[in-house]
């Protein structure tokens, strides 16, 4: 602890000591005069016992609490807080456009995702990620959620699915690199970002075959890419907690002039998940993805924050003279 005035402490002692020292003298005088007038050793034990001192305790308790609120003290606590850095993703795959999420499974993940955006709090930095075929960072993380939500709004649908490549351009706006499948098997140091998480909004469905292309991709791994990805994100410190949009009974979309069935993946997304310590959350509805930002935790850190505890000593002071003086009312039916 600190204090803005050092030298009120020395004060606030001082007076303390002479405040107890002059209380415990008068008393002690009080009781010889008393013995002197002749009162017998019965009133002098009712006058000395709780009733008589404890009030005037209260009141010596409260001149040094009250000084050294004067003198501005300060300490350092450590503050729980959500923070760190979210990255919403969103599937904008044709797939996407299907409606057995009303009205659309992209207009319910986008209403989802502002929802999630505007419930969090100043201290999450947040970027947003679209994906079909490629990935796209459409807004580096930023504490400016206003930004957020208008990166949100401009999401429209187009193209195939490549949960890969959402992955691996999701952790580049984490780490601020460009990160991409190793070609070697060899994993490329990303650092340790616990702080961070990815929230993927998805149906599951993943057409580029695992592997493949792309901006963010090694080319050629044509097997696991996806599993590969979350295995990054996971050495990483990244949790990803993956969102389900869609249902199991799936819809009908017309995609390049035809019709395709589509349907949810929970398998997939599982997987994803618990691959990096996430968890999958369904949403086969528009209110369960509403919901959505009341069912996935953030991570909860701590940092020193300076607090001033002037405010806290001078009320303690008042209630020790406020239970003082209602002490003194009651046993004795005056203050002093």
């Amino acid at each position: 602890m600190t204090v803005m005035y050092p030298l009120l402490v020395v004060v606030a002692v001082l007076l303390a000591a002479g405040a107890i020292t002059a209380y415990v003298v008068l008393a002690r005088r009080r009781s010889a005069a008393l013995r002197n007038a002749g009162l017998g050793a019965f009133a002098l034990a009712a006058l000395s016992g709780r009733r008589r001192h404890l009030p005037y305790a209260l009141f010596l308790a409260a001149l040094p609490l009250l000084l050294l609120a004067l003198a501005r003290p300060t300490a350092e606590i450590k503050v729980p807080r959500v923070s760190g850095t979210v990255i919403l993703v969103l599937d904008v795959s044709q797939s996407m456009t299907a409606d057995d999420v009303k009205p659309s499974r992209l207009a319910a993940t986008k209403s989802a995702a502002a929802g999630f955006a505007a419930a969090q709090p100043s201290t999450v930095d947040m970027g947003v990620v679209v994906f079909g075929p490629d990935g796209l960072a459409t807004q580096a993380p930023t504490a400016d959620h206003q930004a957020v939500l208008a990166a949100i709004d401009r999401a429209s649908a187009s193209g195939g699915t490549s949960l890969r490549q959402a992955i691996l351009v999701a952790l580049t706006a984490i780490v601020g690199k460009q990160v991409a499948l190793p070609a070697d098997g060899q994993a490329p140091d990303l650092g340790y970002w616990g702080s961070a998480t990815i929230v993927l909004f998805s149906d599951g469905e993943d057409t580029s075959g695992g592997g493949g292309g792309g901006s963010g991709g090694a080319g050629g791994d044509t097997t696991g890419g996806v599993q590969t990805a979350a295995d990054l994100a996971a050495t990483a410190g990244v949790r990803i907690e993956t969102v389900g949009i869609g249902t199991a009974q799936g819809a009908i979309v017309e995609a390049d002039g035809y019709q395709v069935a589509t349907a949810l993946h929970e398998d997939v997304l599982t997987n994803l998940a618990a691959t990096t310590g996430g968890s999958y959350h369904p949403a086969s509805d528009a209110d369960q993805l509403n919901q959505i930002h009341r069912s996935i935790d953030l991570r909860l850190t701590s940092r020193p924050e300076t607090v001033e505890l002037t405010g806290v000593l001078a009320v303690a002071a008042l209630l020790l003279l406020t239970a003082g003086g209602l002490l003194m009312i009651s046993w004795h039916g005056r203050i002093v």
